[in-house]
């Protein structure tokens, strides 16, 4: 069975994908799976056993046309994107059965749960969202100290970041007891030198500032060492519940119960429950950022303690 799957664009779905991912490779015992996707989105699954192929979109709608040409035919099409583009795309595969998802057919529930609801009605099967699945190479070095990981970045956007001089505060804090490792994207490597300088600024010297300097599966890798992790809604966030790292995850315009961590028993939520919230906005509406703003390093500090 040929199954051309187009994956979510952000790194934090597709992580959230991969339980309906496995779903779908393990309905049958001969299926082939080729993805299209997001650069980021296909790093997660390229080496996944059942992918013989992968192709990264880009955002031209001339683009599709001639991809969805060279890709050729399919037995099923399954597009895990609801944008008018996935629309477009599904218009011009050659499959012969076709299938999108689609949100709000799916309200109160988990986003994994939603994702792998979709796969069940297509399939008319009732498989559990299970644990998330993600392959570490584990080639980080190993170290005599416990690693903390602070990740201050969002590419969704500024309203899910929390501020660069409180995270410091955490990481100082807890210097003494865990070796820092602190993460962030290309577009993030400016918030994380500025924790990087209030740390030389305090002292500390225990630390590496990896932000913008690894690959995809380097980063998996890297999270997946961790003892500790502190972070907004986001991709690694996700990644880290893949390993069951303990976690201290901060939340503000984006709803908890839809994409906080799956399945991580070792996951604490920091929030602070105010009228406004979840927006779901990429900034902040109101221009006070007040869901993030409120959250100080001793609220964070407290949630540590509970994996103590």
């Amino acid at each position: 069975m040929r199954i051309l799957i187009e994956l979510p664009t952000w790194l934090g779905d597709a992580v959230m994908v991969s339980p309906a991912i496995e779903n779908l490779a393990n309905f049958q015992n001969e299926v082939e799976i080729t993805l299209i996707g997001s650069f980021a989105s296909i790093e997660v699954f390229k080496n996944h056993q059942k992918v013989i192929k992968t192709v990264v979109l880009d955002k031209k709608y001339s683009s599709l046309v001639k991809i969805s040409r060279e890709l050729g035919s399919f037995d099923a099409f399954f597009s895990f994107r609801k944008s008018f583009r996935a629309k477009f795309l599904k218009l011009l595969i050659s499959a012969n059965n076709k299938h999108q998802f689609k949100k709000f057919k799916y309200p109160n529930r988990h986003q994994v749960e939603k994702y792998n609801d979709f796969v069940n009605d297509i399939l008319g099967t009732n498989f559990p969202a299970r644990k998330l699945v993600l392959q570490a190479i584990n080639s980080t070095l190993s170290t005599h100290n416990l690693k903390l990981g602070i990740n201050p970045g969002a590419s969704y956007g500024s309203a899910k970041r929390w501020y660069p001089e409180e995270f410091a505060q955490v990481a100082a804090e807890l210097s003494e007891k865990y070796d820092i490792v602190i993460f962030g994207g290309l577009g993030e490597v400016d918030i994380a030198n500025d924790i990087e300088k209030s740390l030389i600024e305090k002292g500390i010297t225990n630390y590496q500032n990896l932000a913008g300097k690894t690959t995809i599966p380097e980063l998996i890798n890297q999270i997946s060492s961790l003892d500790l992790f502190i972070t907004g809604d986001s991709g690694p966030m996700h990644i880290a519940a893949t390993f069951q790292i303990p976690t201290v995850a901060i939340f503000g315009p984006t709803n908890h119960d839809e994409t906080s961590q799956w399945m991580n028993e070792k996951s604490m939520i920091v929030k602070k429950n105010l009228e406004c919230q979840p927006c779901m906005k990429r900034t902040c509406p109101l221009k006070h950022h007040n869901c993030m703003k409120m959250v100080v390093a001793s609220d964070v500090l407290r949630a540590v303690k509970t994996f103590n």
